[in-house]
């Protein structure tokens, strides 16, 4: 069980030092697209939430499901609003109707 639990947090803590430099690299305006991309891939966790759930027993398991299941949601949910807000910046404002009257005189 031991050798397990090496590889397992090898393979994490070498997922952090990539993950980190990866993000580290990219440019501040591809920023908020990349992470809101990535926010609203955690549907995958609510997939593997939902499949993890048939096997859960006991309290513990059915309240750590439930935490991965609500932030999973909630990052779901973050990463669709914040693509929203970043997508609204691109949109035409509407012109005020008693601006829009003087500009046809």
């Amino acid at each position: 069980m031991t050798g397990s639990f090496v590889g397992d947090m090898t393979i994490f803590v070498l997922a952090l030092l990539v993950g980190f430099e990866v993000i580290s690299k990219v440019p501040a305006t591809l920023h908020t697209p990349l992470m809101s991309g990535a926010n609203s891939i955690h549907g995958v966790v609510l997939v593997g939430v939902i499949i993890l759930s048939g096997y859960v027993h006991g309290t513990l398991g059915y309240v750590l499901t439930f935490v991965a299941a609500a932030f999973g949601a909630a990052n779901v949910v973050g990463g669709y609003a914040v693509t929203d807000r970043m997508l609204q910046m691109f949109r035409k404002r509407p012109v005020p109707a008693a601006a829009a009257k003087e500009d046809a005189r």
